[in-house]
């Protein structure tokens, strides 16, 4: 936290940390494989992107990849983690209104489950607003992601899908989505209001995937689609909405899924 590396019980930030109290900062989650951070530099360029467009103070790059590789190498080695940097607006009003505070930075780890074969998705009834002062940032303000994913699950999903205010396909609450059309694999543009996803970039640099606009309702009837996302990488879709694709995993899915993986193995920084 702020340059100081804590234990986890010691780790304490105030009760009137803007971040705390409105939600105002953005986070990064980086894959950790058996010590190693994946893509740590991307992650980094698009916190300071991130933190850019919500307006804060610019963060200490340097100092914090300093500490994500500290927490790193302090923690308990496991096959695979997750490593959380947040930065937030820091000590402020009980309002809207930032203080003038330093940025609250903090770095952490957790143990991550390996992801399942495949993945049931539902399309949420709200939409992400392509337009907003948030659309593709990386923000903590997170509570409509809680709210579809509990709508999800409690339509036997365990990942929610957005579309966006004009009905086009968007994204899940912390992924992206690829599907195949016609033999061609697409995903839905930045413009969409999508997060630009680093594992998301990588696919499309590594597969030659193409950006195309799409109604949402055109996912239920893909040949074959997939999520993406740092602790995914590239997950089939099973069902969308409780109907099954056709192909589970696709010919498509499998080639972009063994392409990232030797990919990704020749280096932890691509």
């Amino acid at each position: 936290m702020n340059g100081e590396l804590l234990p986890d019980n010691e780790a304490r930030i105030s009760i009137f940390d803007h971040g705390l109290v409105v939600g105002d900062g953005v986070f990064e989650t980086i894959k950790v494989t058996r010590g190693v951070p994946f893509a740590l530099t991307r992650h980094l360029d698009r916190l300071a992107r991130s933190a850019a467009g919500l307006g804060l103070p610019a963060p200490d790059l340097e100092q914090i990849r300093a500490g994500a590789l500290a927490v790193v190498a302090t923690s308990p080695q496991v096959p695979l983690a997750r490593l959380r940097i947040t930065v937030t607006g820091g000590i402020g009003p009980l309002g809207s209104e930032r203080g003038v505070s330093p940025v609250t930075a903090i770095v952490a780890t957790a143990e991550q489950r390996p992801p399942t074969a495949s993945v049931d998705v539902v399309v949420v009834p709200w939409p992400r607003n392509e337009h907003g002062a948030l659309a593709g940032l990386k923000t903590t303000s997170y509570a409509d992601n809680v709210r579809a994913l509990g709508y999800a699950a409690e339509h036997g999903g365990s990942e929610a899908i957005f579309s966006n205010t004009a009905g086009s396909l968007c994204e899940g609450t912390g992924t992206n989505v690829f599907m195949v059309t016609g033999g061609k694999l697409i995903t839905p543009p930045l413009s969409a209001g999508c997060l630009a996803g680093v594992t998301r970039a990588l696919v499309m640099e590594w597969t030659g995937a193409e950006e195309e606009d799409v109604p949402v309702g055109a996912l239920a009837e893909a040949e074959e689609a997939f999520l993406t996302g740092t602790t995914r990488d590239v997950q089939p879709i099973r069902r969308v909405n409780g109907s099954e694709l056709a192909a589970v995993p696709g010919p498509v899915s499998k080639k972009a899924a063994e392409v990232f993986a030797m990919r990704s193995a020749e280096t932890p920084d691509p």
